[in-house]
């Protein structure tokens, strides 16, 4: 007897050359419905009308297709139950052995903007079912939901007899294939009704095996979005990007990424942003007229931790910048683009990792995050807000100069992207010292200070947390800091402001705190 295939496809990549292999190969008879036995029709591949084998019209406009126990219990049936058999020979059924399903494009479509009653009627119903009933008898039946998969199993039919590990493995992509299907309408659902989730529901498609985690004991993996983020960014040149790196690339990214809205809504302002990061922590910072510029004052802040780092700018970088990131041992540096000259300077560097990554594929908007912990996550919206410098509070008498307006708005962007307790000095927007993951900010000012040395005279400093006593202020004056912003909201703030009113020191409140831990 031929073996029988159901083919039911929205995505119909490759499905003629696949079928005509089944069929002229090994001998398969197909069985499909609707637009798909229509395209394989006009391909003169032979097709059993699902309608005319269950002697069943489709009704409900299409709704209502493959649900009849012919199609089902043909799936579903074991071939080695005595009891299946007789079911199946008494009611006339077909074995069926292969079930090419993939489903409606739901995902596309809202992606699209598109209409609730739209949304509604690109969710499958028979498709999962068909794919949920091979998979469960994948012993007896193979299931295919994607059409990278055509060629593996052709290969693996030539060898002869499917293994088991094979089956296995396919059921799996099959119960992972409608498990992120589900996860898509749900999370469609609470987002376009403002409904409240019970449970935790994403799905992110598997990218890569990585060298091993943060140490090499530690096994990891990278899971992510098709075109989306790091998913989305271009590697140029260099080793394969390491579980650090990753994590490096994502914290340098989001903190030049701070500017972005500043070039948007003023072409005037110096927006060529360069950020020095090691491990996690932005280790140097600035603005300057060019990217080579931005980079050289960045790396003037601690040249010493910025050996080994990881540099991300929001300009393109051209030659003379090149020529610079040369001169110096990197791991990894990001940007929207290179100039060709800057990539043949940077290419005698064979392990730097260059990565490009199109500003367009990066949602900022509407982002969570999350953390694991034992026998759960934590989930919190991005940090992503943009700050508005006209809600900021001036609490002291003395108030900051243009320039010293200019540092403080800078080292407040810087500072979001510093582990707590984060003091950060900055002058000339560009970062001199930064004071980063202490258990009191004290101790991260003294670091920050000291760090500056003797370039702190007329220097600003942002603190991510506020001041509950006067003593950060104090020692701020020692070192001839002139202005201070942090978010306020101490009981104990007049004592900070008077320290500053008393020095001469000007004090913003942003009213809002960046804590990163």
């Amino acid at each position: 007897m031929s073996p029988l295939a159901l083919i039911s496809v929205s995505d119909k990549t490759n499905i003629i050359d696949f079928s005509k292999v089944l069929v002229k190969e090994f001998g398969y008879k197909i069985l499909s419905s609707g637009g798909t036995a229509k395209h394989l029709i006009d391909a003169n591949i032979p097709v059993i009308k699902v309608s005319e084998y269950t002697n069943s019209p489709e009704i409900l406009e299409g709704r209502v297709k493959t649900l009849h126990p012919k199609i089902h219990g043909g799936i579903l049936a074991k071939r080695s139950n005595k009891i299946h058999l007789d079911d199946i020979k008494k009611n006339n059924i077909d074995l069926i052995d292969l079930v090419v399903v993939n489903l409606y494009p739901f995902k596309q479509k809202i992606e699209t903007n598109c209409s609730w009653e739209e949304a509604i009627e690109n969710i499958d119903i028979g498709g999962p079912s068909m794919i949920r009933s091979a998979a469960k008898n994948h012993q007896d039946v193979s299931v295919l939901v994607n059409n990278n998969q055509y060629e593996k199993f052709i290969q693996e039919l030539r060898k002869g007899t499917l293994t088991n590990s094979y089956k296995t493995e396919l059921a799996l992509r099959a119960f992972e294939h409608t498990t992120s299907y589900d996860a898509a309408i749900s999370n469609w659902l609470v987002k376009e009704k403002n409904l409240e989730s019970n449970i935790h529901i994403q799905t992110f498609p598997f990218i890569r095996n990585l060298r091993y985690g943060e140490n090499p004991h530690q096994k990891a993996s990278w899971y992510g979005l098709n075109n989306t983020g790091w998913n989305s960014a271009k590697q140029l040149q260099g080793k394969e990007l390491s579980y650090n790196n990753i994590l490096d690339l994502e914290s340098a990214l989001s903190t030049v990424l701070e500017f972005e809205y500043d070039q948007k809504q003023d072409s005037s302002t110096i927006t060529n942003a360069a950020v020095i990061l090691k491990h996690n922590n932005p280790c140097g910072a600035a603005l300057a007229a060019s990217p080579s510029d931005a980079f050289k004052e960045a790396l003037n802040c601690d040249s010493t931790s910025a050996f080994g780092g990881i540099v991300a700018f929001n300009n393109n970088v051209d030659l003379a910048t090149a020529e610079l990131l040369s001169n110096i041992f990197l791991e990894c540096v990001v940007a929207p683009s290179f100039d060709n000259n800057a990539l043949e300077v940077l290419n005698n560097k064979k392990n730097l990792r260059l990565l490009q990554i199109n500003r367009d594929n990066i949602k900022m908007g509407n982002r969570s995050t999350f953390k694991s912990i034992l026998g759960g996550i934590l989930e919190q919206d991005i940090d992503n807000e943009i700050d508005q410098p006209n809600k900021w509070s001036y609490v002291t008498e003395t108030k900051p100069s243009t320039e010293e307006f200019n540092d403080l708005r800078f080292s407040w962007k810087i500072c979001k992207h510093v582990k707590s307790n984060a003091i950060v000095i900055a002058k000339n927007l560009k970062t001199i010292g930064i004071g980063a993951g202490q258990m009191n900010r004290v101790g991260a000012a003294k670091i920050a200070l000291d760090s500056a040395k003797k370039y702190t005279n007329g220097a600003v400093l942002a603190s991510d947390g506020f001041f509950p006593f006067a003593d950060s202020v104090e020692i701020a004056n020692q070192y001839g800091i002139k202005a201070i912003i942090q978010p306020g909201g101490s009981l104990r703030d007049k004592e900070s402001i008077d320290m500053c009113n008393k020095l001469g020191i000007s004090m913003i409140f942003t009213n809002k705190r960046h804590f990163l831990h």
